[in-house]
């Protein structure tokens, strides 16, 4: 609700003309200030707001990633070969269990180890290593009593490993799977 400037009486806001009085609400009110316009801001004000804007923006966005995404330190192939080798160690060990409880006899699969064996071989391969097990020929009563564990570089320039019921883990820096005749990792 505004009030008329000529009669004083309260009426709506969005009329014209005073329903009371007639006068032109439209005109500007008699010994009021006159309304100033805002000058129109220049074109480096307009730029500058932008290029504050941008900062803040650009600012934003590089704090996020440096915050979020995790620096590698260090040799990252030695890490990976690393934790390649600790794979193969840790899957090796679960297959000595599983075939002393089984007389023996190794599993067909890796699924049987369960869960630890497969977070182990999903951290090998965020580093670039596929785990790959061979069981190997079933013997004259039909189970397995041998197998291979290779772990496969995915990146160029990393080493391939391979290990066997035996323990000892062999490596190539060669473009192929490692295999029994390889020498052993150092």
């Amino acid at each position: 609700m505004v009030t008329c400037h000529q009669c004083e009486t309260e009426i709506n806001q969005a009329t014209e003309i005073c329903p009371h009085c007639g006068a032109d609400l439209t005109l500007p009110v008699p010994g009021a200030e006159p309304i100033k316009n805002k000058p129109k801001p220049t074109l480096a004000k307009i730029l500058l707001r932008w290029a504050i804007l941008l900062g803040v923006l650009l600012g934003a966005m590089w704090s996020f990633l440096w915050f979020v995404v995790t620096p590698r330190t260090g040799n990252v192939a030695l890490q990976a070969e690393t934790q390649a080798v600790q794979t193969l160690a840790d899957v090796r060990a679960a297959l000595a269990s599983y075939a002393a409880t089984q007389d023996g006899v190794f599993p067909a699969t890796l699924e049987p180890l369960g869960p630890p064996v497969r977070q182990t071989a999903q951290l090998a391969q965020s580093n670039g290593y596929q785990l790959v097990y061979t069981p190997g020929p079933p013997g004259a009563d039909g189970a397995i009593h041998s197998y291979s564990l290779e772990a496969r570089a995915g990146n160029y320039g990393y080493r391939n490993f391979y290990t066997d019921p035996s323990g000892i883990v062999r490596a190539t820096s060669e473009n192929r799977p490692a295999t029994s005749i390889d020498p052993p990792a150092r």
